[in-house]
């Protein structure tokens, strides 16, 4: 089917779901009104849509979807993000200008001059090849909490099983596309039901996975498309 034509028909099957609709969680309700649906001109919006067309030829996501990354730092205040998959570079650079304190480790199969460039002013961009990836390193020794993204990568099931028993409560999975294909998007469910992890949102382009044990366990279909 046609992408196009595919997201409309997704949108439509959403479409109850938009704007925290039916969501009596306040929690989630915020979150997704103040988070996910926030439409403030953000000050580093401008100067991030500019560098764009540099890294335009690369795997990466919407601007739409940069700036919810940009927002999921400002909301979450992690220590560490720890991204697999750096892909264009646009989403480490949004998550970067949103707290220029965080380190963002980027992993990737090879790296990509224009990348490079892209992160050359940015001392809390840490842009590593994919086999430098230690657990005991980078996810037992840095500070929490940590935001994981599982990104432009193939690798998403590997990465999971590495990470998800040094999982905190306090720590954040972000997955790109877990529709992208019928294996991942078994896979997605799976990740749902895990009973390790906790209240998931499905954005159809991201799934966002939280892992307060505290929390009763659930699935928000949200309409982000």
């Amino acid at each position: 089917m046609n992408k196009t034509l595919l997201r409309g028909w997704v949108w439509c099957k959403r479409f109850r779901k938009r704007c925290g609709y039916g969501v009596h969680s306040p929690s989630d309700f915020f979150f997704i009104t103040f988070v996910i649906y926030e439409k403030l001109p953000f000050y580093a919006y401008s100067q991030l849509h500019h560098l764009r067309r540099l890294v335009a030829h690369l795997s990466g996501h919407r601007e739409k979807t940069d700036k919810l990354f940009f927002r999921l730092v400002n909301y979450l205040h992690p220590k560490t993000i720890i991204e697999f998959g750096t892909g264009s570079g646009m989403t480490t650079r949004y998550m970067s200008e949103a707290n220029s304190e965080v380190n963002i480790y980027t992993f990737s199969d090879e790296s990509d001059p224009q990348v490079e460039r892209l992160f050359a002013s940015k001392s809390n961009i840490h842009y590593l090849n994919s086999s430098e990836f230690d657990i005991d390193k980078f996810v037992l020794s840095n500070g929490k909490p940590i935001l994981y993204s599982i990104a432009h990568t193939d690798c998403y099931e590997d990465i999971y099983k590495k990470i998800i028993d040094n999982i905190s409560d306090t720590d954040c999975l972000v997955i790109s596309y877990p529709y992208a294909y019928k294996m991942k998007k078994q896979w997605w469910k799976n990740v749902i039901n895990d009973v390790r992890t906790g209240v998931t949102f499905d954005l159809y382009e991201l799934g966002i996975v939280f892992f307060n044990k505290k929390r009763i366990k659930e699935n928000r279909i949200v309409n982000f498309l």
